[in-house]
């Protein structure tokens, strides 16, 4: 079986300029990041969540509040999922209210993942804003979604997938545009006649 064709589209350094970037860019459009708290969406959302955490502890000397959202339970495709659906801890130990929620997620596609994160939220408390900071923007909208803060735009077709790997999960830090396999047509089943037994 050959593997699928990849195509790398960044790399440890650019993964992390890009962090840095972003990072800067809350700090600029937040004067008083004491307000604004970080919430990873699982599971690379929150090693992204955490290097934000750390950078902008660099830049400010403050230590932003890090949450931890599992939006299983939210999807509104769960019910296809089923019990194949994996339930993870949410760990939000802090009050949103009246707070600026940044969500961070790997990448944004349909918009949906970032729709059942904002009903995940909102079970905590009504936050003063939430805004979406993502490494990847690889279009393909379903839903009226948009991220304030985007490592890298990456046009990709729906034959491909976006494969981001990052070492605390993966071992190292890469970003990956997969060709999707294309499906063999096999000989269609067709139905047979019940073998009838004779009497």
């Amino acid at each position: 079986m050959t593997e699928p064709k990849s195509t790398s589209v960044m790399d440890a350094d650019k993964v992390d300029r890009s962090l840095t970037r972003i990072a800067h860019e809350i700090v600029e459009r937040h004067r008083d990041v004491g307000q604004v708290v970080l919430v990873g969406v699982r599971t690379r959302g929150v090693p992204l969540a955490q290097r934000l955490q750390r950078k902008i502890g660099t830049i400010e000397g403050k230590e932003l509040p890090l949450g931890i959202l599992d939006i299983n339970l939210y999807r509104d495709d769960i019910t296809s999922v089923g019990p194949s659906a994996i339930l993870k801890e949410t760990i939000i130990h802090f009050p949103i209210d009246e707070r600026r929620v940044i969500l961070v997620d790997d990448v944004l596609f349909t918009g949906r993942t970032v729709r059942a994160a904002l009903d995940g939220l909102m079970d905590f408390g009504r936050p003063r804003s939430i805004e979406l900071a993502v490494l990847i923007d690889r279009g393909h909208r379903e839903l009226p979604i948009r991220a304030d803060y985007v490592g890298k735009n990456v046009p990709t077709g729906l034959d491909e997938m976006v494969q981001v790997l990052l070492q605390e999960e993966d071992g190292r830090d890469e970003v990956l545009i997969v060709k999707k396999p294309e499906k063999k047509a096999g000989r269609r089943n067709t139905p047979r006649e019940p073998t009838r037994m004779a009497r």
